[in-house]
């Protein structure tokens, strides 16, 4: 049986392979391209092409496909076969450097914000060569960027690769500034959590509402759920080992470090980490867990739930985007060292990110706004919507030395004794952890907590990249031509913390206390999509990601509109499946029990004349009062729903926010107490028990 060294990016046209099947010039060419940025002449790529299918080729490849990343949240290909005709009347397999480096996809049918009609169809995949080909079952997968006829992005890569562009480019005048010149590239670098749910496939198929959604519209919780905290890290079900199992194989095939995995908290809820890579790279990666996850689920008899909060009244899943700057000399520009006090260039990059959150503090809201994440911000296992920094207790003291030109105190390091000899000793940690902070330093990189599960963490690493290339362009602009390189530089520190400071808050995120604080401060509290998603294009946002090189105002105004239009498409998805399921199956269910409760007490009082029936009698009563509440309610919602546009989207999403999710959550309510009291025998929908626990 082959190990995991082994088998671990077979199905990669990597660098290994690289190296084994170009010639030394193309392969150095290859690597210019990839570690630092070059372009690759048509020679170049025509030699790599042949090498690229010579190898899936003789993988059982057949098909090739650009991999690109639309802005509809998932992946999109386009399968072509490597066969020409040849003059015999038979096929020749066959692959051309400019079928590799462009495609020509439709581009009117995916969303893009009015920037392609119908009418005009013509769109270009663009080969992304920093982040290796790939095989998925008998087809070769080529990441690639994905434009409009005119040039403007219609994807999620396009964008990021600008955003770490301009991130190197920024970076690299302010390490030359202080001195370090040996650095020639600057990447981020980004390690994704994914969380997740596991269903019974056959329960999932009895659920309109999760077919249709992703998340249960209906539902009372059962009387047991993540209460006890006995699911967060215990012992996996053997079924769910063996899903990890082929879950971590078919992931190590493609390269992925897929690295961690454990029971989350809610029930049924999962989670897997991976290993750092360039950012790009990671991104990738990350679509490729998710479809993987739901793959191997459905061939484990499971399905894979990945919206953000498919179960009302448990933790939902996010996904956490740890964030870094890694330098082509393998440092971390932000390892504080073990002085971070004496250390001018952790001091100046930390203050480039501390003065980005809270310059662009909307942006990065705006980043993971969605209609599934707004049920998830805000709750136990999610940062509010309010967006902060913590750094912990002893970077902040050194900030604070800092800002008021104190001497600096470092702390002692602390051994932990855990009160027997058995158990070794070992270092404290120098800042705790702060779950309900939405930007949290954690050592030597920053978590960003508030990313969806469901979404793609490409925008929010589009947003930290500009917003921290435009602080360090304000550093350097600042610094250069200084006559004192290192005064300045604690100058600038002073400066930053003064103004930026409020975004740092080590306390606890979810208390009405630090809402209430968070707004003494002047600090931005978007609570839904609707709230934050129109500042995408105020003049400050616009000016920032303009000047840096990734976003022009036609491509913000587009991407405004698609993240509008994706909000009220998908709560109007929702309210369309409530109303059906509520009158097709759940008030005819309702109305069949409360019709059998009547016959029994009526057969009784035959039996007995003077039985007063009083459950029986009150359960009906109740029930009926409930069934004309919920075609009530399905009026009202309806109402609301016939009064959208359909056009505007901006105006839509306020009348969603203000008058459908409230209608929506009152037929729920009205619905979700009518199950409680009614058989099982009757009720339609498998229910959380049998969803999440497998009761019977």
């Amino acid at each position: 049986m082959s190990t995991v060294s082994e088998y671990f990016g077979s199905m990669v046209f990597d660098d290994k392979v690289m190296r084994s099947m170009l010639s030394a010039d193309v392969y150095h060419a290859m690597k210019k391209t990839i570690n630092q940025g070059n372009s690759l002449n048509p020679e170049v790529a025509n030699a790599v092409a042949q090498a690229m299918k010579n190898w899936a080729v003789s993988k059982g490849a057949t098909h090739f496909t650009h991999w690109f990343q639309p802005l509809n949240g998932v992946t999109a290909e386009k399968h072509d076969s490597f066969i020409q005709g040849s003059p015999d009347g038979g096929v020749i397999m066959d692959f051309s450097g400019k079928e590799l480096i462009k495609g020509e996809p439709d581009a009117s049918s995916f969303p893009s914000g009015g920037l392609r009609a119908t009418f005009e169809a013509r769109g270009y995949t663009a080969w992304d060569p920093t982040s290796y080909a790939f095989i998925k079952g008998k087809t070769l997968c080529i990441p690639t960027a994905f434009c409009s006829y005119s040039g403007e992005a219609l994807d999620e890569k396009t964008s990021l690769l600008r955003s770490m562009d301009a991130l190197n480019r920024q970076a690299l005048r302010v390490l030359h500034i202080i001195g370090n010149d040996s650095v020639k590239r600057v990447d981020a670098v980004a390690g994704a959590e994914q969380e997740y749910f596991l269903v019974p496939l056959e329960l999932y198929e009895k659920r309109p509402d999760l077919r249709f959604t992703g998340r249960t519209l209906f539902g009372v919780m059962p009387p047991k759920g993540q209460e006890l905290d006995d699911h967060y890290f215990g012992p996996i079900k053997p079924e769910i080992t063996r899903f990890m199992e082929e879950l971590n194989d078919e992931l190590w095939k493609l390269g992925v470090y897929a690295k961690t995995e454990h029971n989350e908290v809610a029930p049924s809820q999962h989670e897997l980490a991976c290993i750092y890579s360039k950012v790009n790279v990671t991104t990738d990666q990350n679509q490729l867990v998710m479809e993987m996850i739901k793959k191997v689920a459905e061939s484990h008899g499971f399905v894979a739930l990945l919206h953000e909060k498919p179960f009302d009244g448990v933790n939902g899943s996010g996904k956490h985007n740890n964030w870094s700057l890694s330098t082509d000399k393998g440092g971390n520009l932000l390892s504080p060292g073990d002085t971070p006090h004496d250390n001018a260039q952790f001091l100046l990059f930390l203050c480039a990110v501390i003065r980005a959150v809270d310059e662009y503090q909307d942006l990065l809201r705006i980043s993971v706004a969605s209609a599934s994440n707004d049920h998830r911000l805000g709750a136990n296992e999610a940062p509010p919507a309010v967006i902060s920094i913590f750094l912990g207790d002893e970077l902040t003291e050194v900030l604070k030395s800092i800002e008021e030109d104190e001497p600096y105190e470092k702390h002692e390091e602390v051994l932990m004794k855990l009160g027997t000899a058995v158990l070794p000793g070992f270092s404290r940690d120098n800042t705790d952890r702060n779950r309900t902070s939405p930007f949290a330093f954690t050592g030597n990189k920053f978590e960003f907590r508030m990313p969806g599960s469901m979404s793609s963490i490409a925008f929010p690493n589009v947003i930290i990249n500009s917003a921290v290339a435009d602080s360090l362009e304000y550093f350097a602009g600042r610094l250069e031509g200084t006559e004192d390189v290192a005064r300045d530089v604690y100058d600038l520190v002073r400066e930053t913390l003064r103004d930026h400071g409020r975004i740092i808050f080590n306390g606890d995120g979810y208390t009405d206390e630090w809402i209430e604080e968070a707004e003494r401060r002047g600090l931005s509290n978007y609570r839904t999509t609707a709230d934050c998603v129109p500042h995408l294009t105020d003049e400050k946002n616009v000016a920032m990601l303009t000047a840096q090189g990734v976003f022009s105002r036609t491509e913000l105004e587009s991407r405004c509109e698609v993240m509008l239009e994706n909000y009220c498409k998908t709560i109007c998805i929702e309210a369309k499946t409530m109303r059906s399921m509520a009158v097709k199956r759940i008030a005819p269910a309702i109305e069949s029990y409360s019709a059998e409760l009547a016959r029994n007490a009526s057969d009784k009082r035959r039996l007995i004349p003077d039985l007063e029936c009083r459950f029986e009698a009150k359960t009906v009563r109740f029930l009926s009062q409930q069934t004309d509440r919920i075609y009530e309610d399905v009026d009202a919602m309806v109402s609301v729903l016939e009064s959208l546009s359909g056009e505007d989207y901006c105006s839509d999403a306020g009348v969603i926010r203000d008058s459908l999710l409230p209608a929506m959550a009152q037929l729920r309510k009205d619905s979700d107490a009518a199950e409680a009291v009614t058989s099982k025998k009757y009720w339609p929908l498998p229910n959380y028990g049998l969803l999440m626990f497998g009761e019977k």
